[in-house]
């Protein structure tokens, strides 16, 4: 099996359970990745970019499965063009390799809910309008539907999945949301519901592992979160909980902060410095993700095995431990 962004939160888990239930795993990382936290050892390491021609074909050489993990977050500094890199062209490679592996069996491709964008009338599903808001979502978009296509011509087996937020031990894009609880007040702009659905790593990597397998995920398409979303609101209340305090919500007008947002954008984008406010992160508040995840239960029986407070108070009871709250 091969596996991008192997050295990434989901990578790390989903490599760990390969080798538990005795795959051979090959891995691509860059030369800078850090290997910690992995069975380094255990795996057949490519070093170099995902959209590397030659380590992609050397990489991708008998393999059988290939989970396509790896992306570029959305960090300061990075160009449009590397989101297309890691996205787009490395998946056009990929799928090149695969349709040439005479025993390939499953090429499952990790997208994300993002694709959808904002639901205007939660809850949406697999067949909602796709409504991309950033260069990270567009090119995973393009990504998907390219590899969709490709696949489908040239038979190459597999399946797509489209993870809702991510989150558990390990995890910290969302450490700054459950650091904000600990503050006198937990401000929310606007005057949004604020749904956001999220899926435990362990629950997404299990998903990804039945669906390489199942006959029924052939061809298809999964959101993969948790059976309900949850309002933000709820989200703070239970991290509060867990660490021993309340929160209370401050709800604060948002429109002067897409104005403020845009103002650190201009001034630190070109000098490569993280803008300590942004246009993405006000509008979190101003977006609802929710779906309905009954599709990938229906066709494959699969249930998450956390509940969003379980996977909230555990994930806080690990940032304790890290000394990180």
């Amino acid at each position: 099996m091969l596996v991008t962004g192997a050295t990434g939160f989901t990578g790390k888990v989903l490599v760990t359970k390969l080798l538990k239930v005795g795959a051979k795993v090959r891995a691509i990382a860059r030369p800078s990745s850090d290997l910690s936290g992995i069975e380094h050892d255990k795996i057949e390491w490519f070093r170099g970019d995902v959209y590397q021609p030659e380590i992609i074909q050397e990489a991708a050489h008998g393999m059988q499965y290939i989970f396509h993990v790896a992306a570029a977050f959305r960090q300061p500094g990075i160009e449009d063009s590397e989101y297309r890199k890691v996205h787009v062209d490395s998946t056009k490679q990929l799928a090149q390799c695969a349709k040439d592996q005479p025993n390939f069996e499953r090429f499952i491709h990790v997208s994300t809910m993002g694709v959808h964008g904002h639901v205007e009338n939660p809850p949406g599903d697999e067949n909602s309008p796709y409504a991309p808001g950033d260069e990270y979502q567009r090119t995973k978009l393009e990504a998907e539907q390219w590899f969709e296509q490709y696949a489908l011509e040239n038979k190459i087996p597999y399946t797509i999945i489209r993870p809702t937020g991510i989150f558990g031990p390990g995890d910290r894009r969302l450490l700054k949301v459950f650091r904000m609880v600990k503050w006198p007040l937990f401000p929310i702009l606007g005057n949004g519901k604020c749904y956001y659905h999220l899926v435990h790593v362990d629950d997404l990597t299990d998903a990804m592992i039945l669906s390489a397998t199942h006959p029924a995920a052939l061809s298809e398409a999964f959101l993969v979160g948790n059976t309900e979303a949850i309002q933000l609101e709820d989200m703070a209340k239970i991290i509060a909980t867990e660490l021993g305090k309340s929160a209370r919500v401050l709800r604060i007008p948002v429109a002067p902060f897409f104005l403020m947002a845009d103002l650190c954008e201009a001034i630190c984008k070109p000098l490569g410095i993280d803008p300590p406010l942004y246009r993405r992160r006000v509008a979190f508040y101003t977006k609802d993700r929710w779906f309905s995840t009954s599709k990938i239960r229906e066709k494959l029986g699969f249930t998450c095995s956390l509940s969003n407070e379980e996977g909230i108070k555990q994930t806080t009871r690990w940032y304790k431990q890290q000394g990180w709250l």
